[in-house]
């Protein structure tokens, strides 16, 4: 069985592609769903990753079951259902950033429900990864989550955790409560200062993770955006400084720090700093490209940022 283990929802992108001179966008069929990105984004960093969802019978989930297949994803526990289908959303760009569009009530991940949590998976895995995401699109999913981290707690299994704040899904004030809830169970938390601001009302990377310190997540990963990371436990606080590339596209970028991380961290048994450092440069290579997926760089890329960077 994979050491990591991903949970959550997977869907069909069409990412917009800049206007053509008559304003016209033409989209890129991809892949997406945050905790799939950072499954994946394990795979390409060297760890072995598997995927717990539900999917439909249908096109879309057939694209994703071959894409799985091609990026080596464990697809032993993913659920294909008769009843419900595979999520789908579209991503349109302007000067502003990114902005999705989903078209997910009803899917077969909404529909995932405690009963279906593979808790034997979970038991011989060394991390299962979670987020907001996973918890927002159903109270079913989100009971689902909960039942996981449960189980991967009684097994001595580590649970991390990526807020992924989406408002238009769940209100700020469940979203909070259920998120904080599942940090103070976990053992890695890897929110985004942006996500972090909303939910908490603190400003800078420091204080935000000094905060769910508290709460009781012993290693904390703050994603700062175009300002890199900030890696914090009891002990230390290291701010790793962002790489240099061509941005075009930040979509994925925190999943492949998360998946990333996770790969070279627990997968890989390497020290959380070291670890950090490849994500930090993983997440910059994401950016230089356009959809979730695509772009997501493979162990040999950032190995060469890194080495490039060191250089200078």
């Amino acid at each position: 069985m994979p050491d990591i283990l991903c949970m959550g929802e997977a869907m069909l992108e069409f990412n917009g592609l800049p206007p053509d001179p008559d304003g016209r966008v033409l989209f890129l069929e991809g892949h997406g769903g945050d905790t799939s990105n950072a499954a994946i984004a394990a795979a390409r960093s060297g760890a072995g990753a598997g995927y717990v969802t539900a999917i439909g019978q249908d096109g879309p989930g057939d694209s994703l079951m071959a894409l799985w297949a091609r990026e080596g994803v464990d697809t032993a526990t993913v659920i294909r259902s008769a009843e419900a289908p595979t999520g789908v959303y579209l991503v349109t760009h302007d000067a502003h950033g990114h902005h999705p569009t989903f078209y997910r009530r009803g899917s077969a991940a909404s529909r995932y429900r405690p009963q279906d949590v593979p808790e034997d998976a979970i038991r011989a895995a060394k991390v299962l990864h979670v987020s907001g995401i996973s918890q927002a699109i159903s109270e079913g999913a989100c009971d689902a989550v909960f039942h996981a981290i449960g189980v991967a707690r009684a097994a001595g299994v580590r649970v991390s955790y990526d807020t992924n704040f989406r408002p238009a899904l769940w209100p700020r004030a469940r979203a909070v409560a259920v998120m904080h809830a599942a940090i103070a169970e976990a053992d890695i938390a890897l929110p985004s200062l942006d996500d972090a601001r909303v939910m908490t009302g603190l400003q800078t990377a420091e204080r935000v993770a000094e905060f769910y310190l508290r709460l009781g997540c012993p290693l904390v990963l703050v994603k700062c955006g175009a300002d890199g990371l900030l890696l914090a436990t009891a002990q230390d606080r290291t701010r790793i400084p962002p790489h240099r590339v061509a941005a075009v596209d930040a979509i994925g970028a925190g999943d492949t720090v998360a998946g990333a991380f996770l790969a070279r961290h627990v997968g890989l048994g390497e020290d959380a700093l070291a670890a950090a450092r490849y994500a930090n440069a993983a997440a910059a290579l994401t950016t230089t490209g356009y959809g979730a997926v695509a772009p997501i760089p493979r162990r040999a890329a950032v190995e060469a940022l890194l080495q490039r960077d060191a250089a200078v």
